[in-house]
Order: structure tokens, then sequence, then C-alpha cells
């Protein structure tokens, strides 16, 4: 389902499922929810069992086609390809239809997995496999499920929602290990800086902690990491990266 224009403000799924306020229709009680958050698990896991080998690719929708961040994300998904990897994205704009863009030229599978907005409605016109979501919770099961690893470009709040939800995911244990690789050291440092000094100094994270993630300038490195990465939890020797 995509919702555009007057469409759009509608109250979302997401916005009836938290809402504690009552409804009396059957369609919005949370009995009947369960029905279709049920059906978004069996769609994503029906449309995705044999996609095979992925990367997520993560990133701002508000990227502007031209500019570095995006040219680096077509990059991204073209090299992605080379590797025999499909690329999975949020399948919006900027840069995930950067990446999707560049898979889809390189004849790879471009995967978008779109969410009900309203705003930064549909899926772009590079995505060869999509699928909409009503939740969130159940489009990031399918980022997380179907990748063996993280690509995360600079970003707004959503980006960094799916980048700290896979830290925390590898921190406990609850995946087994994959690399996440940021792309942009100059937007990256002072996250990263204040991670260090506060969460670290402060007793929030161990130490290892820090190696959960990568941060690397070019398209070229944030493929090689991955590689590397995937060679460290296959038992292989890796060699040396930049992490946190």
């Amino acid at each position: 389902m995509e919702l555009r224009r007057s469409q759009a403000d509608i109250p979302q799924a997401d916005q009836y499922l938290l809402d504690t306020r009552d409804r009396e229709d059957f369609t919005h009680t949370d009995p009947w929810r369960v029905l279709r958050i049920q059906s978004e698990f069996v769609e994503g896991f029906g449309t995705l069992a044999e996609l095979g080998p992925a990367i997520s690719v993560f990133g701002s929708a508000r990227t502007r086609p031209g500019t570095v961040h995006y040219d680096i994300a077509e990059q991204i998904g073209r090299l992605l390809v080379e590797q025999n990897f499909a690329v999975i994205t949020g399948g919006g704009p900027g840069s995930m239809e950067a990446a999707n863009k560049g898979a889809s030229e390189a004849g790879g599978l471009s995967v978008g997995l779109g969410i009900e907005l309203p705003f930064e409605q549909g899926l772009n016109d590079w995505v060869d496999l999509g699928i909409n979501f009503r939740y969130f919770f159940a489009r990031k099961t399918m980022f997380v499920k179907y990748a063996q690893g993280f690509i995360v470009l600079p970003g707004g709040l959503g980006t960094m929602d799916e980048l700290f939800e896979a830290m925390v995911l590898v921190q406990t244990q609850k995946v087994t290990s994959f690399p996440i690789v940021l792309v942009g050291s100059s937007f990256w440092s002072p996250l990263i800086d204040w991670v260090k000094s506060t969460l670290l100094g402060e007793g929030m994270i161990a130490e290892a902690d820090l190696d959960l993630v990568s941060v690397v300038d070019t398209a070229a490195e944030a493929v090689d990491h991955i590689m590397a990465g995937l060679s460290d939890r296959n038992g292989r020797r890796r060699p040396p990266t930049e992490s946190m």
C-alpha cells in the first residue's frame, strides 16, 4: 500500500498500534492487528526466503543526486553486486535510491523494504524486488534476518535508529556477529568521539564495544571491510581494520 497527497495524512498503522486511546472499530483493535502483523512477517519471509547473500545499506532519504554521498552509495551498490551480493535498502529516495541504482545497473538484485509514512512515499524506480510495510519492527526484522552485513551512510534519525539497533543486536549476541561499516569519517567522527568519551568514559559500554563498527571514506573501503568482516566471522584470517 502506498499513501500519497491527502491520503498520507491519515493515521498510520504504527500510530494505531501504539496509541492507547480506545477505539471500538474491530479493525483498530489489538487482536485484529496481530493478524496484520503476522501477514507482514509472512509476506516478508516468503518474498525474501531465497534472496541469497545480501548487504543492507542505510542512509538518508534527503541525500541529493550528484552529491558525494549519493555517488558513494551508488558505487557501493555496484561493488556489492560485483561481490555477488544482493543490495537491500529502505526503498526510498536519496542514499537508498543511489544504492539500489548502482545494484540494478550492475545487473544485481536490488531490494527495497518500504514503510508507510506521511512523507517520502513510494519505492524508488531502481527497486527490482520491493515490499511495503506498515510496521517498523516487521521491516527491521527483514533488514537483519536477510543481511550478512550493514553499510551505513550519513543520515538522520531513521539511520541512527537502524545503526544502533544493529549494534545492540551484535553486542547482545542476538544475531551472529556481522560487519557494520560507517561511511564518511567527517560525518561520523563527532558521534564516535562522544561514544568514546562519554559512553566508554562513564562505563556505559565496554571497550570491546568500540569494535562493533568500522569507519571508512570510500565505497571500495566499505565493501573491503564487509568482505574482511565476513571472513573473520567465518573463521578465516582477517586483515587489520580501523574500528572506532
